[in-house]
């Protein structure tokens, strides 16, 4: 299934490739360091991503 999702990141991210997350939305929201694409991997509940945008994105997002 990971190798079947798209992967993006922000606008914001430094053209680099340093230091960005990424994410994939599926059924679940997956998250990602983009400097290490084969490792580690979050994933959780849409309405889990959600509430963690909303506390750390505040108003603007």
């Amino acid at each position: 299934m990971s190798d079947q999702l798209k992967w993006f990141k922000s606008s914001y991210s430094d053209s680099e490739g340093g230091n960005c997350v990424e994410v994939a939305l599926s059924t679940a929201v997956h998250v990602r360091d983009s400097k290490m694409p084969a490792g580690p991997r979050l994933r959780v509940t849409a309405s889990a991503w959600a509430a963690f945008v909303s506390v750390v994105g505040g108003p603007a997002v």
